[in-house]
Protein backbone atom coordinates (compact mmCIF):
# COMPACT_ATOMS: atom_id res chain seq x y z
CA UNK A 1 0.00 0.00 0.00
CA UNK A 2 1.42 3.43 -0.90
CA UNK A 3 0.01 5.00 2.29
CA UNK A 4 0.11 3.63 5.87
CA UNK A 5 -2.45 4.61 8.50
CA UNK A 6 -2.33 4.23 12.28
CA UNK A 7 -4.62 5.59 15.00
CA UNK A 8 -4.10 5.41 18.76
CA UNK A 9 -7.51 6.70 19.81
CA UNK A 10 -6.41 10.33 19.76
CA UNK A 11 -3.81 11.01 17.05
CA UNK A 12 -3.85 9.56 13.53
CA UNK A 13 -0.49 9.09 11.79
CA UNK A 14 -0.44 8.89 7.99
CA UNK A 15 2.77 7.84 6.23
CA UNK A 16 3.44 8.16 2.52
CA UNK A 17 4.90 4.72 1.86
CA UNK A 18 6.68 4.42 -1.49
CA UNK A 19 10.20 4.73 -0.05
CA UNK A 20 11.80 3.02 -3.05
CA UNK A 21 10.52 5.97 -5.15
CA UNK A 22 11.11 8.64 -2.47
CA UNK A 23 7.31 8.63 -1.99
CA UNK A 24 6.83 10.11 -5.44
CA UNK A 25 3.20 10.76 -6.32
CA UNK A 26 1.26 8.44 -8.57
CA UNK A 27 -2.48 7.84 -8.85
CA UNK A 28 -2.43 5.13 -6.17
CA UNK A 29 -0.64 7.28 -3.60
CA UNK A 30 -3.00 10.21 -4.11
CA UNK A 31 -6.05 7.96 -3.90
CA UNK A 32 -4.81 6.29 -0.72
CA UNK A 33 -3.84 9.62 0.88
CA UNK A 34 -7.35 10.92 0.28
CA UNK A 35 -8.76 7.73 1.81
CA UNK A 36 -6.47 8.00 4.86
CA UNK A 37 -7.48 11.60 5.55
CA UNK A 38 -11.15 10.65 5.28
CA UNK A 39 -10.54 7.74 7.64
CA UNK A 40 -8.93 10.09 10.19
CA UNK A 41 -12.08 12.21 10.07
CA UNK A 42 -14.34 9.16 10.41
CA UNK A 43 -12.28 7.90 13.36
CA UNK A 44 -12.69 11.24 15.13
CA UNK A 45 -8.94 11.84 15.36
CA UNK A 46 -8.12 14.87 17.50
CA UNK A 47 -4.95 15.56 15.49
CA UNK A 48 -3.25 14.08 12.43
CA UNK A 49 0.44 13.74 11.52
CA UNK A 50 1.46 13.40 7.87
CA UNK A 51 4.99 12.03 7.27
CA UNK A 52 7.01 10.03 4.75
CA UNK A 53 8.75 6.67 4.96
CA UNK A 54 12.38 6.25 3.99
CA UNK A 55 14.70 9.05 2.91
CA UNK A 56 12.15 11.71 1.93
CA UNK A 57 8.76 13.18 2.65
CA UNK A 58 7.71 13.24 -1.01
CA UNK A 59 9.80 13.94 -4.11
CA UNK A 60 6.84 15.16 -6.17
CA UNK A 61 5.20 13.53 -9.16
CA UNK A 62 6.77 10.31 -10.35
CA UNK A 63 8.19 11.57 -13.65
CA UNK A 64 10.06 8.30 -14.28
CA UNK A 65 6.82 6.42 -14.78
CA UNK A 66 5.45 6.60 -18.31
CA UNK A 67 2.10 8.41 -18.02
CA UNK A 68 -0.89 6.41 -19.14
CA UNK A 69 -2.90 7.88 -22.04
CA UNK A 70 -5.67 10.10 -20.71
CA UNK A 71 -8.66 11.93 -22.06
CA UNK A 72 -9.16 15.53 -21.00
CA UNK A 73 -11.87 14.34 -18.60
CA UNK A 74 -9.54 11.74 -17.03
CA UNK A 75 -6.82 14.37 -16.61
CA UNK A 76 -9.27 16.67 -14.84
CA UNK A 77 -10.39 13.84 -12.54
CA UNK A 78 -6.76 13.06 -11.64
CA UNK A 79 -6.03 16.71 -10.92
CA UNK A 80 -9.17 17.09 -8.83
CA UNK A 81 -8.10 14.13 -6.70
CA UNK A 82 -4.81 15.94 -5.98
CA UNK A 83 -6.81 19.05 -5.08
CA UNK A 84 -8.95 16.94 -2.78
CA UNK A 85 -5.96 16.45 -0.47
CA UNK A 86 -5.89 20.17 0.33
CA UNK A 87 -9.68 20.32 0.56
CA UNK A 88 -9.76 17.44 3.05
CA UNK A 89 -6.99 18.91 5.20
CA UNK A 90 -8.94 22.16 5.41
CA UNK A 91 -12.25 20.39 6.12
CA UNK A 92 -10.94 18.12 8.85
CA UNK A 93 -11.94 19.41 12.29
CA UNK A 94 -8.56 18.23 13.61
CA UNK A 95 -5.29 20.01 12.91
CA UNK A 96 -2.92 18.28 10.50
CA UNK A 97 0.82 18.51 11.21
CA UNK A 98 3.30 17.71 8.44
CA UNK A 99 6.61 16.11 9.49
CA UNK A 100 9.01 16.80 6.62
CA UNK A 101 12.46 15.40 5.96
CA UNK A 102 14.47 14.96 2.79
CA UNK A 103 12.77 16.08 -0.39
CA UNK A 104 9.45 17.91 -0.37
CA UNK A 105 9.26 18.90 -4.02
CA UNK A 106 6.38 19.84 -6.29
CA UNK A 107 3.30 17.94 -5.17
CA UNK A 108 5.26 16.90 -2.07
CA UNK A 109 5.73 20.53 -1.06
CA UNK A 110 2.05 21.11 -1.79
CA UNK A 111 0.99 18.20 0.44
CA UNK A 112 3.14 19.60 3.24
CA UNK A 113 2.17 23.26 2.95
CA UNK A 114 -1.58 22.62 2.88
CA UNK A 115 -1.22 21.25 6.43
CA UNK A 116 -2.00 23.42 9.43
CA UNK A 117 1.52 23.22 10.89
CA UNK A 118 4.73 22.11 9.16
CA UNK A 119 7.70 20.77 11.14
CA UNK A 120 10.79 20.49 8.92
CA UNK A 121 14.05 18.70 9.61
CA UNK A 122 17.21 20.65 8.89
CA UNK A 123 17.92 18.27 6.02
CA UNK A 124 14.56 18.95 4.36
CA UNK A 125 14.57 20.42 0.86
CA UNK A 126 11.54 22.33 -0.37
CA UNK A 127 11.06 23.34 -3.98
CA UNK A 128 8.60 23.89 -6.80
CA UNK A 129 10.12 22.50 -10.03
CA UNK A 130 6.83 22.55 -11.95
CA UNK A 131 7.73 25.42 -14.29
CA UNK A 132 11.10 23.89 -15.17
CA UNK A 133 9.46 20.60 -16.24
CA UNK A 134 6.48 22.18 -18.00
CA UNK A 135 3.88 21.55 -15.32
CA UNK A 136 1.68 23.75 -13.15
CA UNK A 137 1.21 23.96 -9.38
CA UNK A 138 -1.80 22.46 -7.62
CA UNK A 139 -3.01 22.10 -4.04
CA UNK A 140 -3.96 25.76 -3.61
CA UNK A 141 -0.30 26.82 -3.68
CA UNK A 142 -1.06 29.83 -5.88
CA UNK A 143 -2.96 31.21 -2.85
CA UNK A 144 -1.14 29.59 0.07
CA UNK A 145 2.46 30.28 -0.93
CA UNK A 146 2.16 34.11 -1.17
CA UNK A 147 0.31 34.08 2.16
CA UNK A 148 3.24 32.24 3.75
CA UNK A 149 6.28 34.00 2.28
CA UNK A 150 4.99 37.12 0.51
CA UNK A 151 4.29 37.87 -3.12
CA UNK A 152 7.85 38.58 -4.29
CA UNK A 153 9.43 35.52 -2.64
CA UNK A 154 6.58 33.27 -3.87
CA UNK A 155 7.25 34.38 -7.45
CA UNK A 156 10.95 33.61 -7.07
CA UNK A 157 10.22 30.16 -5.69
CA UNK A 158 7.77 29.29 -8.46
CA UNK A 159 9.36 30.98 -11.48
CA UNK A 160 12.96 29.96 -10.72
CA UNK A 161 12.27 26.65 -8.98
CA UNK A 162 14.79 27.50 -6.27
CA UNK A 163 15.19 24.95 -3.49
CA UNK A 164 15.40 25.92 0.18
CA UNK A 165 16.54 23.93 3.22
CA UNK A 166 14.47 23.29 6.30
CA UNK A 167 16.26 26.07 8.19
CA UNK A 168 15.83 28.51 5.29
CA UNK A 169 12.16 27.57 5.04
CA UNK A 170 11.66 28.36 8.74
CA UNK A 171 13.48 31.69 8.41
CA UNK A 172 11.22 32.84 5.56
CA UNK A 173 8.01 31.63 7.21
CA UNK A 174 7.42 28.76 4.81
CA UNK A 175 7.23 26.31 7.74
CA UNK A 176 6.39 26.72 11.41
CA UNK A 177 9.60 25.30 12.87
CA UNK A 178 12.84 23.55 12.02
CA UNK A 179 14.30 20.73 14.13
CA UNK A 180 17.53 18.70 13.99
CA UNK A 181 17.63 15.99 11.34
CA UNK A 182 15.86 12.84 12.48
CA UNK A 183 13.66 14.61 15.03
CA UNK A 184 10.95 15.85 12.65
CA UNK A 185 8.46 13.06 13.30
CA UNK A 186 8.84 12.97 17.09
CA UNK A 187 8.49 16.76 17.17
CA UNK A 188 5.35 16.63 15.03
CA UNK A 189 3.87 13.87 17.20
CA UNK A 190 4.60 15.93 20.30
CA UNK A 191 2.74 18.90 18.83
CA UNK A 192 -0.14 16.66 17.73
CA UNK A 193 -0.54 15.19 21.20
CA UNK A 194 -0.46 18.64 22.80
CA UNK A 195 -3.14 19.86 20.37
CA UNK A 196 -5.23 16.74 20.95
CA UNK A 197 -5.41 17.65 24.64
CA UNK A 198 -7.01 21.03 23.86
CA UNK A 199 -10.80 21.45 24.01
CA UNK A 200 -11.94 19.92 20.73
CA UNK A 201 -14.45 22.58 19.67
CA UNK A 202 -12.15 25.51 20.37
CA UNK A 203 -9.29 23.79 18.56
CA UNK A 204 -11.41 23.07 15.51
CA UNK A 205 -12.89 26.57 15.37
CA UNK A 206 -9.45 28.17 15.70
CA UNK A 207 -8.31 26.17 12.68
CA UNK A 208 -11.46 27.02 10.73
CA UNK A 209 -11.37 30.73 11.43
CA UNK A 210 -7.76 31.04 10.30
CA UNK A 211 -8.39 29.03 7.13
CA UNK A 212 -11.54 31.01 6.35
CA UNK A 213 -9.62 34.23 6.89
CA UNK A 214 -7.58 33.42 3.78
CA UNK A 215 -10.74 33.70 1.73
CA UNK A 216 -12.59 36.56 3.42
CA UNK A 217 -12.56 40.26 4.14
CA UNK A 218 -11.68 41.60 7.59
CA UNK A 219 -15.38 42.28 8.22
CA UNK A 220 -16.24 38.71 7.24
CA UNK A 221 -13.51 37.39 9.51
CA UNK A 222 -14.81 39.40 12.46
CA UNK A 223 -18.36 38.13 11.91
CA UNK A 224 -17.06 34.56 11.91
CA UNK A 225 -15.07 35.23 15.08
CA UNK A 226 -18.24 36.35 16.88
CA UNK A 227 -20.08 33.21 15.73
CA UNK A 228 -17.25 31.00 16.98
CA UNK A 229 -16.99 32.87 20.29
CA UNK A 230 -20.69 32.26 20.86
CA UNK A 231 -20.27 28.56 20.13
CA UNK A 232 -17.31 28.14 22.49
CA UNK A 233 -18.98 30.14 25.27
CA UNK A 234 -22.06 27.91 25.10
CA UNK A 235 -20.22 24.59 24.78
CA UNK A 236 -19.04 24.40 28.39
CA UNK A 237 -15.89 22.52 27.37
CA UNK A 238 -13.62 25.37 28.46
CA UNK A 239 -14.49 25.33 32.16
CA UNK A 240 -11.88 22.74 33.17
CA UNK A 241 -9.05 24.23 31.07
CA UNK A 242 -9.83 27.73 32.40
CA UNK A 243 -9.62 26.51 35.99
CA UNK A 244 -6.24 24.95 35.27
CA UNK A 245 -5.04 28.13 33.54
CA UNK A 246 -6.11 30.29 36.48
CA UNK A 247 -4.21 28.02 38.88
CA UNK A 248 -1.08 28.62 36.79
Amino acid sequence: MPVDYAYDGSVAVVHLARPERLNAVDAGLTRDLVAALRRAGDDGARAVVLAGRGRAFCAGHDLKEEPAPETALQTRERLEEIQEVTRLVRRLPAPVIAAVHGYALGAGAEFALCCDVVVAAEDATFGFPEVSVGLSVTGGISKLLPQLVGWARAKELLLLGERVSGSEAAAMGLVARCVPSGEHESAALGLARRMAERPALSLSLAKQVLDAGLDSTVDGAMLREVEHALLTSLSGEGEGPREGFNRG
